[in-house]
């Protein structure tokens, strides 16, 4: 039966985004006040940053690891779903409990971080791969683009939402005073919701020749096997995420202490400079979806590397191109540029996933899930740790530049790339 276009899948689409609703609720919060947490015990922020490195080091080992595993689980209920049914609840309640191990000591704040991280991380793979599993590969970047608008939206929800209540002091049964902490259990508790949703409403369909493409070959021989195929899209396609996360990585993280630092803003106005990228995110995933499927997604990526690169060398010049301007238009137009930033980075998230799910069969979807995630967190381990390293001696205006050339060192490989584009798309 000929297909009717997208629009028949969106529904199922948003259901399943209910599974990266839940990573786009944690981590922002995670990223933020953990480190506070871990602050109160620490006094060396080497060594909080350290602990806060846990979860991009157990996701290069457990995403792949697991992902692959689901490729090769068969139940009654599917193969992504047991997973999830088993490790989004236990995720939902270690971290819910961290403001609380975080109140009785540096011990059990450690263990249930690593708990949290072990069980989040390992069920990160089956959520991501569960969407390449239903929707056809001709729609994935429209699906994509639902996907990260509910991470988005829920970023925005955790940031805006659920951590303005980090100052609400009140004593509730069970969880008792809710200073510091009502934001995590709640968190935990939509998270509990969104598994019910997803086993409520989601069926997972194993197509008739699924089993005679399905591989069994070892994880790692698995991986070595697509960096030897012929067509080396797959492997050009990793070298550049790696590359744009290199760059990605390697400036967001001091934005908000480049905004007190350069732009003297205060400690919470600070928080809007990432801000403006989260709201971007939410707002152009989903159209940056069916641009691809238009004009090809090799393409999308391309151009919007080419702007991210000029948006860079933009916050590079920032303090001399505004420097007769007050102070509020300085910080607005930076906050304009953040949001540019987001909309192209977005556009580059959106439609390099289902590049890499078209090259992969039945039995490697979870594989292909599992390498975009080594390449992507190793890139989160290492850019904070080089521009940390540029800031020290070229000020913060060095990272900007790092992005820039990582940006277009990524847009020279994905120029190598031949396949990966929808049905009518061509590549070249």
């Amino acid at each position: 039966m000929k297909e009717k276009g997208f629009g028949k899948y969106l529904g199922v689409t948003f259901l399943i985004g209910f599974g990266f609703f839940t990573m786009g609720l944690m981590d922002p919060l995670y990223d933020t006040y953990v480190p506070i947490f871990l602050s109160k015990y620490i006094g060396k922020m080497s060594l909080v940053g350290f602990f806060m490195t846990i979860d991009n080091i157990l996701a290069i080992f457990l995403i792949p690891l697991v992902s692959a595993w689901s490729d090769r689980t068969s139940t009654r209920i599917g193969r992504r779903m047991p997973w999830i049914l088993l490790l989004l609840p236990l995720s939902a309640l270690f971290f819910g409990s961290i403001p609380y191990a975080a109140g009785t000591s540096l011990a059990a704040l450690i263990l249930v971080l690593l708990l949290l991280n072990v069980t989040k991380q390992a069920v990160r793979g089956p959520v991501v791969a569960l969407m390449p599993d239903i929707i056809p590969a001709d729609y994935r970047s429209e699906a994509n683009g639902v996907i990260n608008t509910m991470g988005g939206i829920a970023s925005i929800v955790g940031t805006i939402g659920l951590a303005r209540l980090m100052d609400l002091d009140v004593t509730i049964p069970l969880l008792g005073r809710t200073k510091d902490r009502i934001p995590f259990p709640l968190a935990g508790f939509l998270v509990v919701l969104a598994v019910v949703l997803l086993f409520a409403f989601i069926r997972e369909k194993k197509p008739e020749n699924a089993g005679k493409s399905e591989q069994k070959a070892p994880i790692l021989e698995s991986f070595r096997a697509v960096a030897a195929q012929k067509d080396k899209s797959a492997l050009y396609i990793l070298i550049a995420l790696f590359l744009w996360f290199l760059g990605y990585q390697g400036v967001l993280p001091f934005i908000g202490k480049y905004s007190v630092d350069v732009l003297q803003t205060s400690s919470g106005t600070a928080a809007l400079a990432a801000g403006m990228v989260g709201i971007a995110y939410a707002i152009f995933a989903l159209p940056s979806g069916y641009v691809a499927h238009r004009f090809g997604r090799r393409k999308t990526i391309r151009t919007s590397l080419l702007v991210i690169a000029i948006l860079t060398v933009l916050l590079f010049a920032h303090p001399v191109l505004t420097a007769p301007l007050p102070s509020s238009l300085k910080l607005a137009s930076f906050w304009l540029i953040m949001f540019l930033f987001g909309i192209f980075w977005v556009s580059i998230i959106t439609n390099s996933f289902p590049m890499l799910w078209q090259m992969a069969e039945w039995g490697t979807i979870g594989i292909y899930t599992g390498l975009y995630y080594t390449a992507s967190q190793a890139a989160a381990i290492l850019a904070p740790v080089l521009t940390g390293g540029i800031i020290d001696i070229f000020g913060y205006s060095g990272i900007f530049l790092f992005c820039s050339v990582c940006m277009l060192a990524a847009r020279f490989f994905m120029g190598k790339v031949t396949k990966g584009e929808p049905a009518g798309v061509s590549a070249s």
